[in-house]
């Protein structure tokens, strides 16, 4: 087969029809990268709107621009769509169009969830927008602090719209986690080893798998004071056993490894980039990979580092203190690193270079201030003032979108194919400069002069009057330079020449092909021998356009994309991935249209779209697989290799596993709000407690250890082709998991007291809740393979589904027990 009639053949099967029916069902993973950074872009437009309206009003004292109701609207909204809607799905959308080229793939692990998670982001920052136009945005803060966002002080649906969008989108950040951890650890080209990723796949990966911990705990959050605000179950209530502290903890337990989930993405860039700027090999790669690790080990470490005047211990908080100041360390080292790669090379002024330098600059001094206010003593005085905003914009801003534009013009010509207009970009860069610190350098000082933050007016006698109008300026300075940018991007891809390949001479595996890129990545998949593979083999784009890597053939129309061993990047087995659908928008309307009707109160109907997810949830996963026996197949150089239904350990199996681990997060949070209620929250204990209840607490207990253990051996029968036995087995198992779901609601309803009466009852119903809903998703798990037996789809030798389903068994019952044990300590501890 040429080359031609290669790209052909690869393009017919790997692209998206054109006009409206391939905007709802392209899966393929650049066009929904693409899509994520168009969306978060305008996001981060209308944030910026809001930022000049917030600054106007600042401006002069006593100002009537806008009163003090839309003010808090505005700073809401302006701090949750930078941080919800802007920087991670700019991020997650940078890694779903690099990553599959950086890393020798032709696409990510699970094509549909990316899709579904894109169609969730704009779904739910959409319910954000519209809430904002009509005047019921969020106005609580970014934050929502409880009790300002409780039904008592919020009374309208502004703090629903914020608990219910930004969890919808939340929905999309765990996809996109999931997603991204899964394709870095098993889709690499055949020989990358781990020692020989590039380093920004090293940087996604230990952000995504901080989302998986970092983002159950807002969500748990998020949930419990939805159901407090719409039922009055009181677990922010003081007056009845709840505690506002734990809306804190569960937002910081999230918040502040934010920060570094944020800022890690855009230091991958900043260390894919430089070296190639400075014309060399980045300096110190495995004590970068080491500092990185270290960082996201210490920022979870650090979220009472926002509750220093709350009362916190004062041992807690030296031990916190001591914690926020170490985890400058890995982020020096990683800064050393950077300096030593521009002093080895010969750097070039080009301008990703310029904005790394301005991040330079920026980073470092936010990073300076941050040390300030990790220590107890000056926090207490600099606490909620306009210091804290400036420290939080020059981290944020410079640690992300600086790097992000820097980012934006080094890979502008693989998204565009074209060349970039000189001079254009660096006016905008001086602008953005210079505006940015004339804003926020001041607000230090007026932030030191005793300015608090969050407030929509001040007296002219306060001596802040001259700041707060030069910082105005200075906002309006730096939005001149980001429409600039955007002018410049657009000539970019309309009226510019086209580019020529690898402009900028880099190394890594995406400016090994066409550009702008074709749908397919790489006509065949390569193998890596170096860390730079475009340095070690100069010639390895031609040899793979002729179809010298793996998967050159064409067969059955499959999208096929090599898997490989985790740590040593040895060939394992061939994905078959699967095409376009419009499963995955027509799933996101159904999950929005549960979200909708809680927000407008239609708790009646609320049933009936999580019953359409559950159906199109199982049709989804029924679409995967085949029938027919395969086998090896042959990938090219003379090998073969299982399809990924027939190899252990396939995407599916990793994707439960790191779902399970979120879950699992999710749930240790809320048994750590159950705890930290029963010993910390006031009006404790409870002036009811459970009384009986040990029967019902047996028959779940036994019921679940039946379900896993039934699972268990439908999975084990079913993988050694005993159908039958299978069969029996999982139908088991169905009933065991029914009696689970029984006994839970028997034990609740007749032993415990009414959830609105005080947070223990609130607590203890909220954790059989969770046993329900686990209980009843083994369940679904055993009646699928049930019914993939029946069709003929599961067999000997095809481990997926029943691996899956195993897991999915496994937690179900552990979850049960531990719920069990909380629930029930107080009768057995009686």
């Amino acid at each position: 087969m040429s080359a031609l009639s290669r790209h052909r053949a690869l393009t017919a099967i790997w692209g998206s029809p054109r006009g409206w029916r391939g905007t709802v069902s392209s899966v393929n993973h650049s066009d929904i990268g693409r899509r994520f950074i168009l969306a978060a872009f305008a996001f981060f437009a209308i944030g910026g709107v809001l930022a000049m309206l917030i600054r106007a009003q600042l401006a002069t004292p006593g100002s009537a621009f806008v009163g003090p109701e839309i003010y808090n609207q505005l700073f809401t909204m302006h701090g949750s769509i930078m941080m919800f809607l802007f920087a991670i799905p700019m991020f997650e959308g940078l890694a779903l169009y690099l990553l599959p080229k950086m890393l020798g793939s032709r696409d990510m692990a699970f094509p549909r969830l990316s899709a579904y998670g894109w169609w969730c982001y704009v779904f739910g920052g959409s319910i954000l927008i519209a809430a904002l136009a009509l005047g019921v945005a969020p106005d609580s803060g970014w934050f929502m602090y409880t009790p300002l966002s409780s039904k008592a002080y919020t009374p309208g649906i502004n703090a629903d719209v914020w608990l219910l969008g930004i969890t919808f989108v939340e929905i999309s950040a765990v996809s996109a986690a999931i997603e991204i951890t899964v394709s870095i650890l098993r889709l690499r080209a055949p020989g990358m080893r781990l020692d020989r990723m590039p380093l920004l796949a090293w940087y996604l990966l230990v952000t995504a798998l901080m989302m998986v911990v970092a983002f159950p705990p807002l969500i748990l959050g998020s949930i419990l004071l939805e159901v407090e605000r719409a039922f009055g179950w009181p677990f922010f209530d003081p007056l009845r056993g709840g505690s506002p502290l734990l809306w804190q903890h569960l937002f910081w337990l999230f918040g502040h490894p934010e920060v570094y989930i944020i800022f890690l993405p855009a230091a991958g860039v900043v260390s894919t980039v430089l070296p190639v700027m400075a014309r060399t090999r980045i300096l110190g790669y495995g004590w970068i990979v080491a500092a990185l690790l270290a960082l996201a080990f210490l920022s979870f470490g650090l979220w009472v580092h926002h509750m220093f005047t709350t009362g916190i211990p004062h041992m807690a908080l030296g031990f916190f203190s001591a914690a926020s100041a170490l985890v400058a360390v890995p982020t020096a080292l990683q800064i050393f690193a950077w300096i030593g790669t521009l002093w080895k090379g010969r750097p070039e002024l080009k301008l990703p270079m310029l904005y790394l330098l301005g991040f330079f600059v920026i980073f470092v001094l936010g990073g300076l201030t941050g040390v300030m206010l990790a220590m107890v003593p000056f926090d207490w005085q600099a606490h909620d003032t306009h210091f804290v905003v400036a420290h939080l914009h020059y981290v944020l801003v410079g640690g992300f979108v600086f790097p992000m534009l820097a980012g934006a013009y080094y890979w502008l010509p693989h998204f565009t194919g074209r060349a970039r207009i000189p001079l254009l970009g660096e006016a905008a860069f001086w602008l953005i400069l210079i505006g940015f610190n004339l804003t926020f350098f001041l607000m230090h000082l007026t932030g030191l002069l005793g300015m608090p933050r969050r407030i929509y007016t001040y007296p002219s006698d306060m001596g802040w009057t001259w700041l707060n109008l030069l910082s105005s300026v200075g906002s309006f300075i730096m939005a001149f330079g980001f429409a600039m940018f955007a002018v410049d991007v657009a000539l970019q891809i309309f009226l510019s020449r086209r580019a020529r390949r690898n402009p900028w001479g880099a190394h890594t595996l995406e400016w090994a092909m066409p550009l702008p890129a074709p749908a397919y990545n790489f006509a065949s998949q390569p193998r890596v021998a170096d860390g730079e593979p475009l340095a070690a083999d100069p010639d390895l784009p031609l040899r793979l356009a002729r179809g010298e890597g793996y998967l050159a053939e064409i067969r059955h129309g499959w999208r096929e994309t090599m898997a490989v061993d985790v740590t040593t990047g040895a060939v394992d087995h061939v994905i078959i991935l699967p095409g376009n659908t419009r499963l995955p928008i027509i799933t996101a309307l159904a999950t929005g249209c549960f979200f909708l009707a809680l927000l407008f109160g239609f708790y009646w109907l609320a049933p009936l779209p999580l019953v359409a997810v559950t159906v199109l949830g199982w049709r989804w996963a029924w679409t995967l697989g085949w029938r027919e026996e395969i086998g090896p197949v042959p990938i090219g150089a003379g090998e073969t290799a299982l399809t990924h239904r027939e190899a252990a350990g396939a995407p599916g199996w990793w994707g439960s596993v790191f779902l399970l681990v979120a879950d699992g997060t999710l749930l240790g949070s809320l048994l750590f709000g159950y705890a930290f209620l029963w010993v910390v929250a006031p009006n404790w204990p409870p002036p009811e407690l459970i009384a009986a209840g040990l029967p019902q607490g047996a028959v779940a207990a036994l019921a679940a250890l039946a379900g896993t253990v039934l699972t268990r051996l439908a999975a084990s029968a079913g993988v050694a082709g005993n159908n039958a036995a299978s069969s029996r087995w999982a139908s088991l198992a169905v009933g065991a998991q029914a009696v689970v779901i029984a006994a839970l609601l028997w034990l609740g309803l007749a032993e415990l007291p009414a959830p609105t009466g005080h947070a223990y009852a609130a607590s203890s119903w909220a954790m059989i809740a969770y046993g329900v809903l686990h209980a009843f998703i083994a369940l679904l798990c055993a009646a699928f393979i049930r019914a993939r037996i029946a069709s003929g789809h599961i067999r000997k030798g095809r481990v997926l589904e029943t691996s899956v389903a195993q897991l999915f068994g496994d937690y179900a019952g552990l979850a049960t027990w531990l719920i069990l044990a909380c629930v029930l300590a107080p009768l057995v501890l009686a």
